[in-house]
């Protein structure tokens, strides 16, 4: 049985930059649905990889894509820099090429789901507000955003935050819900007993049975979204 296959993929977005993404294809010839993976302020790391691996594993176009332009982080100081030095509307431009790339991809079955960590949290919901999506899912990403905003929202979300979290505080959270709520849109958001970045293996808040819940909830979610049934 061949195995996942990883390519470094290359577009040229509107504005005439040249963006990249690390793009791993599942095992077999039928047509997949895609997803683009947003990496947390540390950059597109080995454990971003890692988690575009196992999706291709299960079946999905994985994308990710560097919204650090090759640069990573290890420390707190260069992860703030890298992230504050990002450009919003390139960010925005970028993803949107990405999620229109890989929907119109030949081997993709026409459905895209974007899914992002942290600072990659907080674009995977940007991302499906500028450019309809099938699927959102945001782990404890900033979604400090207005009913209003939200209404340009096409597809479902799915949240994961950390009720010890105390810079996506529950507060944030609550008025996230009541947002969609307010603005319609179909929602799953979930709060766990666990601190920021608790599905980060390698971090120091790592907590696996809130980690493994979530990505339990997760891979249902786009089992739903992404592979419905006929």
């Amino acid at each position: 049985m061949a195995t996942p296959t990883t390519n470094l993929i290359e577009i040229k977005v509107p504005s005439g930059r040249t963006v990249r993404a690390e793009l791993v294809r599942p095992r077999g010839d039928e047509k997949a649905a895609g997803i683009v993976l947003i990496h947390e302020w540390w950059g597109l790391n080995y454990e971003m990889r890692a988690i575009a691996a196992d999706m291709a594993g299960r079946g999905y176009h994985a994308l990710a894509v560097d919204l650090f332009e090759g640069q990573l982080a290890r420390e707190v100081n260069r992860a703030r820099e890298l992230m504050s030095a990002v450009d919003p509307s390139k960010a925005r431009e970028t993803l949107v090429s990405w999620v229109d790339w890989l929907r119109n991809a030949p081997d993709s079955n026409g459905k895209v789901a974007t899914l992002g960590f942290c600072f990659g949290g907080a674009w995977s919901l940007n991302a499906s507000l500028a450019t309809p999506v099938d699927a959102t899912v945001i782990y404890y990403g900033n979604v400090k955003k207005s009913a209003d905003e939200l209404k340009t929202l096409e597809g479902p979300v799915l949240g994961h935050f950390g009720q010890l979290d105390q810079s996506i505080n529950v507060q944030m959270v609550d008025g996230f819900r009541a947002a969609l709520e307010a603005a319609r849109k179909p929602h799953e958001i979930y709060v766990y007993e666990a601190n920021h970045a608790f599905a980060r293996k390698e971090g120091p808040n790592f907590e696996p049975n809130s980690a493994a819940l979530a990505e339990k909830r997760t891979l249902a979610f786009l089992e739903r979204y992404l592979n419905p049934r006929e």
